[in-house]
């Protein structure tokens, strides 16, 4: 008998790509795919530089299966500065890979490590 929960988990993954997802463009230097990804925010706590706490939401996190992120041929993970750009209502978004203070610019969203939470920025809006 398998691991239930990683099975589970690996079963929801796919529901989540094939109901609640749509088609982003994953960008760094000349080289992208184009994969499906769950669309989010997450909201950070941030040291304010004087003690305390500043809460912070991210422009836009994007949920992506790790299996996907393929560049240039290889399975890679996020870097700071890499670009996605998503297409809504005939308009193109463009998100820089990036998260404001310390924090990652992505974390993995479940403990099998099969789910990205990528951390954005929106840089351009038409």
């Amino acid at each position: 008998m398998g691991d239930m929960l990683s099975e589970g988990l690996a079963w929801l993954a796919e529901k989540l790509k094939v109901h609640a997802s749509r088609p982003i463009v994953y960008r760094r230097g000349t080289d992208e795919v184009t994969l499906q990804a769950v669309i989010g925010r997450t909201l950070l706590k941030l040291d304010d530089g004087y003690g305390g706490v500043r809460m912070e939401w991210t422009d836009r996190d994007f949920l992506i299966a790790a299996e996907d992120l393929i560049l240039g041929g290889q399975r890679v993970l996020p870097e700071r500065g890499d670009r996605i750009l998503e297409t809504h209502d005939g308009k193109t978004l463009v998100f820089e890979v990036l998260a404001p203070g310390n924090e990652p610019e992505w974390r993995w969203s479940d403990p099998y490590r099969t789910l990205l939470r990528i951390h954005t920025k929106l840089l351009d809006e038409p």
